[in-house]
């Protein structure tokens, strides 16, 4: 595959989209300039409108097609608009929209015991939120009533959300305003080998790391912790995860002292690593709590944290309540997407299409200088770019230049880290293997366009 040999032509479909007929793309944006809050921002320099989603594809309201690398950030596992996933919704909406959990409800029983036959034995207690922010915030919360401690431990370029707490776990300044909360945070350096400030192997980094933690501990505490909050694989902090021994590592230096250990599941989950179901089972741990989101709706709004009836009891000191945390038809979206990722098997894709992407990536970056590093698991994949392989200055104009590229040929994929300069490869968990080659073809494109 070169630049130079002719385009492929974007898979097939036999979806037909709607003809659209709401409001035109300028005045939509107009509204949203004049009535949004100015913080809501929009990817591209011309703002793309998405108005229709069919398993990997989005139109906009022209009509043209796209493939979608990027999955709603992360979000959508199981494809838009799923059949299988629409109907079950639709019921369950027709039938009751919604219900507290002061009234017991079928799906909310069903899908904590359905989340338990995916924990490791003993995590089979289940508290259901919002979002990924709450379940890290409630997650943390419950580690420092559990243990009595208060400090807590997280990496640097780590995203757990946009809350004042959470943005005080988080590791990146781009995603953290001077607000007050969180209580004693301290982040510890990435395990990432390629931009670590340790020399030697990976595996030598990630011991670098792991000790960083244990000094840490040491430093900057009364020797006792809460808790360890850690992403298997970083997201937005652009893909990075540490060698397999740097969790079990770490996990050890927690416990040690009094804390308890936080899987923050809400991207790697549901088997998009393609190995494991889990992003930490890939590194042979077992944490206290697992958080999770995203894929867990494939875009209803719900969130998780599972952990041991031991130490969800800490919950019930005083009362605690949720009003949309177990509300029917987010129960009825989690069972549908966790039923079909059983059925058809798409654990396997991610991991099928994970290999197949990852070894066009590989063949991109033996082409191009500009990538410096490509890494991931499974369909959760990062590129990351760089003006020069010896300094690894990020490449941010040519990130967002290969963006705009992307686009143009109808292929959407994301960016990250804390540059900006990674391109963020996370499709639907469903894609196929002429959509990989249709995706890796526009990148070869996109690629050569910056780098001649």
């Amino acid at each position: 595959m070169t630049a130079t040999e002719q385009m492929l032509s974007m898979p097939a479909t036999d979806h037909q989209p709607q003809k659209y007929t709401g409001p035109s793309r300028a005045e939509v944006l107009a509204m949203r300039q004049q009535f949004a809050n100015p913080a809501i921002f929009t990817l591209y320099k011309e703002p793309l409108m998405i108005v229709e989603g069919h398993m990997q594809w989005l139109w906009d309201e022209t009509g043209k097609r796209y493939l979608d690398c990027l999955a709603g950030i992360v979000t959508v596992g199981i494809g838009h608009s799923h059949p299988k996933y629409v109907k079950r919704v639709t019921e369950q909406m027709s039938t009751l929209g919604h219900a507290t959990t002061i009234y017991l409800h079928p799906n909310f029983a069903l899908l904590a015991k359905k989340l338990a036959s995916k924990m490791p034995k003993g995590m089979e207690v289940t508290y259901f939120t919002n979002s990924g922010t709450e379940a890290n915030e409630l997650a943390v919360a419950m580690a420092r009533l559990a243990t009595g401690n208060s400090d807590v431990i997280t990496l640097r370029h780590a995203y757990h959300g946009n809350s004042p707490a959470a943005m005080a776990l988080t590791g990146m300044n781009t995603w953290k305003f001077p607000l007050e909360g969180g209580g004693r945070v301290h982040h510890a350096i990435n395990p990432d080998p390629y931009r670590s400030p340790f020399s030697g192997s990976a595996e030598e980094v990630s011991r670098h790391a792991s000790d960083d933690v244990r000094d840490i501990i040491r430093t900057a505490t009364s020797g006792k912790v809460a808790a360890f909050l850690c992403e298997p694989v970083q997201g937005a902090g652009g893909v990075t995860h540490g060698a397999p021994n740097y969790l079990k590592e770490v996990y050890a230096h927690v416990r040690a002292a009094g804390g308890l250990c936080i899987a923050d599941e809400v991207q790697t989950g549901f088997g998009r690593t393609g190995e494991h179901y889990w992003g930490f089972q890939n590194f042979g741990v077992t944490p206290d709590f697992v958080t999770m989101a995203k894929s867990l709706g494939n875009g209803a709004p719900i969130g998780a944290v599972t952990t041991t009836m031991q130490i969800a009891k800490s919950l019930t000191q005083k009362t605690h309540f949720n009003t949309f945390g177990g509300n029917p038809v987010s129960m009825a979206a989690a069972l549908a997407v966790l039923d079909i990722i059983d059925e058809e098997g798409i654990q396997e894709n991610c991991r099928e299409r994970g290999k197949q992407f990852r070894a066009g990536l590989d063949k991109l970056k033996a082409s191009y200088p500009i990538i410096g590093d490509v890494r991931g698991m499974g369909l959760m994949l990062g590129i990351e770019l760089v003006t020069d392989r010896a300094t690894r200055e990020p490449a941010k104009a040519q990130s967002a230049e290969i963006m705009e590229g992307t686009r143009e040929a109808g292929l959407l994929i994301g960016k990250g880290g804390l540059d900006g300069n990674v391109l963020r490869v996370k499709p639907p968990m469903i894609i196929t293997a002429a959509d990989v080659e249709f995706a890796l073809d526009v990148l070869d494109r996109s690629l050569a366009a910056v780098s001649t």
